[in-house]
């Protein structure tokens, strides 16, 4: 089918949906490709003279949510949207994309289709919002050192007392105490980590080094029973950060993921690369900061439930029973303090954390 027969003069002009960010592009009645724009072109990373009557299912697999959309499209005659869409084929990559599907009205049975990627942009907007809800616990943090400590430390010094002139079976209680309180001033602790003062000391850290050390950490211990598979860009500039606090934030999303990843064939994926063009406000305020370093931790367990897609990284927000949810809100501080970027992308059978971190440069030197 040739292009002037889907799109005619009085037509949105190609040139206009050439200038498009968003892959736009039109089937025909049968799923065979009648237009693509540009980024389209891209997408599919084939020209349109060379794909043009091609079966759209040559570039996507059959059972994809895009052609079950189309075909939904041509048997109500409305226009369909579908949000955060998985596409996964061997020769266009992973992709996760909002599908809007719309009937063309006076060529039947011709659907135009427009993808709209999940953007950086977006990433960085989300990882902000997970920024402010993590140092939201800072002000509870602080009134619960203060209102809750104290008080604690006077029970813990009154079960002590009792202790020492009770039977065995009165010790069993006061043991059980002093414990207690030693937890709940534990957790206290952690919650005072919060606060905006943020105490780090920041040069360069070779992020290879650190992500090695946490793995080694991760075999020899709590994922001995999980295959790792570690893909590294060699050629990474030394990352700006506080290399105790960088283990930390990796050694909390590698645990994390192994423990979602399943107990027969469980397997953790740790990978860098380089990513140009990023940049974001410092936490401070008082500039951007590049953050080019991307570091992903990816699992093959059966994903984060859509309910607490949207607050992972909020305080007390837990996939695991008896979690106290403030290990990845802990991470997002971490992240936030070093003027990074942390998202996460879920699908069935695959969760990846993404950590998009400064790296050293000149000036800072």
């Amino acid at each position: 089918m040739a292009l002037s027969s889907v799109i005619s003069e009085t037509d949105t002009p190609p040139a206009i949906l050439n200038a498009l960010a968003d892959p736009v592009f039109v089937v025909g009645a049968h799923n065979e490709i009648a237009y693509l724009n540009q980024s389209a072109e891209q997408f599919f990373q084939a020209s349109m003279a060379a794909t043009v009557g091609m079966a759209l299912d040559t570039f996507i697999p059959e059972d994809s949510p895009v052609l079950a959309l189309i075909g939904k499209v041509r048997t109500s005659g409305n226009s369909v949207s579908q949000y955060d869409v998985p596409i996964k084929t061997p020769r266009i990559g992973e992709h996760v994309v909002t599908i809007d599907a719309a009937p063309l009205t006076d060529r039947p049975g011709s659907v135009v289709v427009t993808l709209q990627q999940r953007s950086i942009a977006g990433r960085i907007d989300r990882s902000l919002t997970h920024r402010g809800a993590a140092r939201s616990v800072s002000a509870m943090a602080l009134m619960l050192a203060h209102e809750i400590k104290n008080p604690l430390s006077g029970v813990r010094g009154a079960a002590q007392l009792l202790e020492q002139t009770s039977d065995a079976k009165d010790r069993e209680l006061t043991r059980l105490i002093i414990e207690e309180t030693d937890r709940i001033c534990a957790l206290v602790d952690r919650m005072e980590m919060f606060t905006d003062n943020p105490r780090i000391e920041r040069k360069a850290v070779n992020i290879h080094e650190v992500l090695n050390h946490v793995v080694r950490l991760a075999q020899n211990g709590f994922g001995s029973g999980v295959r790792f598979v570690e893909a590294y860009d060699p050629s990474l500039p030394p990352a700006f950060g506080d290399r105790d606090q960088l283990i930390q934030i990796f050694l909390n999303l590698v645990k994390n993921a192994v423990e979602a990843a399943p107990d027969a064939d469980g397997e953790v994926v740790v990978s860098t690369a380089y990513q140009q063009g990023v940049s974001i406000a410092t936490p401070s305020g008082d500039g951007h900061v590049k953050v080019p370093l991307v570091v992903r931790i990816q699992d093959n367990g059966p994903g984060v439930p859509e309910d607490l897609r949207g607050h992972l990284f909020d305080p007390f927000i837990s996939t695991k029973p008896g979690g106290s949810g403030l290990g990845l809100a802990l991470v997002a501080k971490f992240v936030g303090d070093h003027g990074g970027v942390i998202d996460m992308e879920t699908h069935n059978s695959r969760t990846v954390f993404r950590v998009m971190l400064p790296m050293m440069d000149g000036d800072r030197e």
